[in-house]
């Protein structure tokens, strides 16, 4: 009777950790839309890894814009979020920096200008006055801050040098834009772009790359205010750890990742001195 009164005991324990470890509140992490044909189902898998390795559910929140994202951090509506290095330092005094992706060796992506495969002539943004561009987002920083700084070199208005600008709010969908047409020029993440190229190459090879940004911070994970030290180091930990086991190596793979590091604020000091000269509006 003792010894199985004890395997009660052990029993109800585990049960009671089983529970409390499924009451815990999810971490929920925001993201906008990526290059993935099935985005929602690579998200869930990444959401059960991460949940496992951190004895806490996680959720992945996906939403439009980075400003929809940004507000979200703020409002308290989720607790992490992978977001461009633009609105990074925008907010940077009240976000945190978790984790920074690692890309062919370098937390670091650039820009590319894009038009279409069949244009031979278009070298740079300085053959574009007049056409149809396309941006992907207004916080983007390879998708619209840096562009901007360009034009401002060439000591043109930004708001006019153009005939016509619209934003696509994915830089996937500044490809096929591109790709078929509908501009006749893009700006996009060079990340997405090769990404694209393994994927489906069928769209990429219907464009051409005609210009390549200086290396920038690579798009990096935050914590919102209200996150605590405790678990934005945990967060950090798991993703710098991805690249040790099997099915984070997978994920990884999946993403087109080499893994993630800590990184430093002075990663993004480029599209800090890209946004002081476009103004802070």
């Amino acid at each position: 009777m003792p010894l199985l009164r004890a395997l009660w005991i052990t029993v109800l324990c585990l049960a009671c950790m089983v529970s409390a470890a499924e009451e815990k509140t999810p971490l929920r992490i925001g993201t906008t839309p990526v290059f993935l044909d099935d985005q929602i189902g690579f998200l869930d898998q990444w959401a059960t890894y991460l949940g496992l390795r951190l004895n806490q559910p996680v959720r992945f929140v996906q939403r439009a814009s980075y400003r929809q994202i940004v507000r979200e951090l703020m409002e308290g509506n989720i607790d992490f979020a992978w977001i461009c290095g633009y609105p990074f330092v925008r907010e940077e005094e009240r976000l945190r920096l978790v984790a920074v992706p690692v890309w062919q060796g370098e937390p670091r992506y650039r820009s590319y200008l894009i038009v279409p495969r069949e244009d031979t002539v278009t070298q740079s943004l300085r053959d574009l006055e007049g056409r149809i561009f396309a941006y992907s987002d207004p916080l983007s920083n390879s998708g619209w801050l840096y562009p901007q700084t360009q034009l401002k070199a060439m000591g043109v208005d930004p708001q006019r040098y153009f005939g016509r600008t619209f934003f696509t709010w994915s830089h996937r969908k500044v490809v096929e834009a591109v790709a078929l047409g509908f501009a006749d020029a893009g700006a996009v993440d060079g990340y997405v772009y090769e990404t694209l190229a393994r994927l489906h190459p069928e769209i990429t090879s219907r464009t051409r790359v005609v210009h390549r940004s200086p290396p920038f911070g690579f798009p990096p994970l935050v914590a919102a205010p209200h996150v605590d030290e405790v678990d934005r180091l945990r967060l950090r930990s798991v993703l710098l750890s991805m690249s040790n086991d099997a099915e984070g190596r997978r994920l990884l793979q999946h993403l087109n990742l080499d893994g993630f590091t800590a990184g430093n604020s002075h990663l993004f000091d480029s599209i800090r001195e890209a946004w002081r000269q476009v103004g802070r509006p």
